[in-house]
């Protein structure tokens, strides 16, 4: 299983170390990451994967709900959406 997660708010320190822990007890594996600070907004992207099948309804309700612990917006995508339209 391979996914995206996007990451956008208002910048302040912890959005990452929190992010990355919350990736990690989900039994995600962060294979890439990108961040930046726009203006005064946190933007981060970040590859996962698992070995094992995951219930992306399951991720996504524990990403909002961490989200908001933040003050930031995450969601989840599937990497095989974005492989598909590739190959279209």
């Amino acid at each position: 299983m391979k996914a995206i997660i996007t990451v956008v708010g208002k910048d302040k320190s912890g959005i990452v170390a929190g992010v990355s822990g919350k990736i990690a007890e989900l039994g995600l594996n962060i294979d890439d990451i990108s961040q930046t600070v726009l203006d005064e907004y946190f933007t981060m992207m970040a590859v996962v994967s698992s070995d094992k099948k995951q219930d992306f309804t399951y991720l996504r309700n524990e990403f909002e709900t961490f989200g908001q612990t933040l003050n930031v917006k995450i969601n989840i995508q599937s990497a095989a959406i974005f492989e598909a339209m590739y190959n279209i």
